[in-house]
């Protein structure tokens, strides 16, 4: 067995799970990591950061728009803190997700002396925003450490992990053992309960289908589909699953159909999803409706109320077996063209009454090549995108899911381009996101990462500032913002300075930056955009039931 430093243990074994990147920031009790990956530096790209919210937020983005696992590391204490805001956004989105956090030296673990970046139960505090944490307390124990961190973001449900290793073990020497690299573990479903579903799905009459980002992280577009058409079933997408079905097939609808569709469904079938409505309450279900329920993670299954068939299983595995057994089963059906005309007519309407926000998110989508990647932002357009903006992919649209972390949309875009160095990448921000993270300007001119990034500015945190206007009688306070000129902002970086004042004006300009290859930021300067929230809203009988259900949850 070699003797290595711990720093140097760590770096191999991360080499031998194939990680290429690593997003960090260096700090004192970080010193033997970074000199170990100096030592590999045509094997695993460094990518250090200004900030370290930045670093996981880039790992999120890297991990979600190529399938691969993301990788931060950054100092204890106020270092992972920092980074904790890109934690929770992976682990609402399920992104895998591995932060390696420095740690005080052994000795003065669990005693407050008041060491450098010392945090008071550091592992559990971490276990909010994390599937699983440990630490290693001997160089001998890294590559242990990390094999069961890798077992974790391989298995079962994919989140974020955490791993800390103290200055001192960092620094110390050992013989290592390294661990083979495990493959990922399916969950198959009871077959019995598959074929209780497949007879149900089989036997109905207006099937219908939820889907989350359970279907991309399981790689189960293609099954998805064969099903779908094999029932003519709708397939109702939400935000974290956008282009489980591309948006042109004509079964695929963005969530707010459900209202609609879900009333008229006689088998319903929730596959990777919470299976909750934009809010999040539970959708609403009649007794003679049968629920089936679809989840890697067995606590899904029953959090809304528990459904008539609940199956812990694997997507991808589970849509395939239903496959094969519906057709055993499967009845001819009516058309539903009329119905489905229906629906598309009411969700159009919708979204055409959010202009202008609907024309930008058009623009953007005229301007970005069908290969392109599209990450959204808190902001008006991107709450309107993530019902809107059309998705012919997976792994091609990046939100923030339920976490709804204000500032992600630019850090989490850098991530995506240097995971995706040769597809074209817009990120949108409002004027408040985009400062949070403003400073990165300098990491993406520096490492030649070639995003857009558009700014939205109407010098607000816009949703903060019209609620106050129209819900409290136009007591404006701490929600009008003093901006730069985000044109010189950008070129004082070295980066690309735009802007565009009208849809076509943003079609141009995106369409401009994405050919000069080049870090670019193009402002779009706004007045107050509609309520967003108005396309969201479910019919009050629904809304009224959903509330009941959450009560009783």
């Amino acid at each position: 067995m070699p003797r290595l430093t711990g720093g140097q243990a760590l770096v191999q074994a991360l080499k031998r799970e194939g990680v290429e990147v690593v997003f960090g920031l260096p700090g004192v009790q970080l010193d033997w990591a970074f000199d170990a990956l100096y030592d590999e530096q045509d094997s695993i790209r460094v990518i250090h950061t200004r900030h370290e919210q930045g670093t996981s937020y880039m790992a999120d983005g890297y991990a979600r728009s190529t399938g691969k696992i993301g990788v931060c590391i950054v100092v204890p204490g106020p270092g992972l803190l920092n980074a904790a805001a890109g934690l929770s956004t992976a682990y609402a989105t399920n992104s895998p997700v591995l932060c390696i956090a420095g740690q005080i030296p052994t000795h003065h673990l669990g005693k407050g002396r008041g060491a450098l970046h010392e945090i008071k139960n550091q592992l559990e505090t971490i276990d909010a925003v994390t599937k699983w944490a440990g630490r290693a307390m001997d160089a001998a124990e890294v590559p242990g450490l990390v094999d069961e961190a890798f077992y974790q973001l391989k298995s079962g449900r994919p989140r974020p992990v955490e791993i800390e290793i103290p200055v001192d073990v960092l620094m110390s020497e050992a013989e290592v053992e390294f661990y083979e690299p495990g493959m990922p573990r399916q969950i198959e479903g009871d077959p019995d309960l598959l074929e209780k579903a497949a007879q149900a799905l089989g036997n109905s009459k207006r099937p219908l289908i939820f889907v989350g980002g359970g279907i991309i992280s399981s790689e189960a577009t293609a099954e998805l589909q064969e099903l779908a058409e094999m029932l003519g079933a709708p397939v109702v997408v939400s935000q974290n699953g956008r282009g489980a079905l591309s948006d042109r097939h004509p079964l695929a609808l963005p969530s707010i159909a459900a209202y609609d569709l879900l009333p008229n469904a006689d088998v319903i079938l929730a596959v990777g999803t919470r299976f909750v409505m934009p809010g999040p309450n539970p959708y609403p279900t009649d007794e003679g409706q049968t629920v089936i329920h679809v989840d890697i993670d067995e606590s899904e299954l029953d959090r809304n109320g528990a459904p008539d068939i609940g199956i812990v299983a694997d997507a991808k595995g589970a849509l395939t077996d239903l496959s094969r057994r519906v057709p055993r089963h499967n009845k001819s059906r009516d058309s539903r063209d009329e119905e489905m005309a229906a629906v598309r007519a009411t969700v159009q309407e919708k979204l055409a009454a959010m202009s202008p926000v609907s024309e930008y998110a058009g623009a953007i989508r005229k301007a970005l090549p069908e290969e392109g990647i599209f990450v959204t932002e808190v902001t008006q357009v991107g709450y309107f995108s993530n019902q809107g903006f059309p998705v012919y992919s997976p792994r091609s649209y990046i939100g923030a899911g339920y976490q709804g972390t204000l500032g992600y949309g630019f850090n989490t875009a850098l991530g995506v381009k240097v995971g995706n160095p040769d597809r074209p990448v817009v990120a949108i921000s409002g004027d408040g996101g985009f400062m949070y993270g403003a400073q990165e300007l300098s990491t993406a001119v520096n490492y030649g990462i070639n995003l857009v990034t558009v700014v939205f500015n109407d010098s607000a945190y816009g949703n903060v500032r019209r609620t106050q206007d129209t819900a409290f009688n136009h007591r404006i306070i701490a929600s009008d913002l003093h901006n730069p000129d985000f044109v010189k902002f950008a070129e004082s970086f070295g980066a690309q300075g735009r802007r565009a004042e009208t849809p076509e004006q943003l079609t141009t300009q995106v369409e401009e930056a994405l050919k000069a290859e080049a870090p670019a930021l193009i402002e779009v300067p706004l007045g107050v955009m509609p309520n967003p929230f108005q396309m969201f809203s479910p019919p009050p009988d629904m809304m009224e039931r959903a509330l009941a259900l959450a009560k009783q949850s």
